[in-house]
């Protein structure tokens, strides 16, 4: 976070980071269609998995303001890298954008804990604990194209057999905008 950022309030801040979450949606997006034009199609799934649940993660802090009935500003993405010199980098990219985003989500809690905004506070530790989780399996993939020593059908194989999307509920997950109500 620059300092102009930390002089914003939370929901400024977290309007920063829907921009920052359709932006990740998209650079996965983009890096899905890269490793599927190279034939690597679990590669490609994960990242097409993970440009959904990024666009997830911003409906959901949409929903949070829409629910505080705070301002929404939904503008243009910032730049999206579409090419990579290998598979291997276009992994690495995405895991430094993830340390990224992880980083942005601490500030967004750090803001909100600096304001009293107790609200927001609550509302961010779910994405602060889904960065834990999506930083450790984008480092634990780099480091298994790493040792595949450029087999990556190898890697093909550790994906399909050990990255499958688990089926788990959590009840603390917040809602996503224009989802059905309960």
């Amino acid at each position: 976070m620059t300092n102009t950022e930390l002089d914003q309030s939370f929901p400024a801040l977290l309007s920063a980071q829907i921009r920052h979450g359709f932006t990740a949606a998209q650079q996965y997006l983009a890096a899905a269609v890269y490793l599927d034009s190279n034939r690597l199609p679990q590669l490609a799934k994960h990242c097409y998995a993970k440009s959904g649940e990024q666009r997830a993660h911003a409906l959901r802090m949409v929903q949070y303001l829409l629910d505080r009935d705070l301002e929404i500003h939904i503008g243009g993405l910032d730049e999206i890298r579409s090419t990579f010199e290998s598979p291997r980098a276009a992994i690495a990219f995405l895991l430094e954008t993830e340390q990224t985003r992880s980083a942005q989500i601490t500030g967004l809690a750090r803001a909100a804990r600096g304001s009293g905004d107790y609200l927001g506070e609550r509302f961010i530790q779910w994405f602060l604990k889904e960065q834990v989780e999506d930083v450790a399996k984008m480092t634990t993939l780099l480091t298994v194209i790493d040792r595949s020593t450029n087999d990556l059908f190898d890697v093909e194989d550790f994906i399909a057999r050990e990255l499958r999307a688990p089926q788990r509920v959590d009840n603390a997950t917040p809602r996503m905008a224009g989802a059905a109500k309960n």
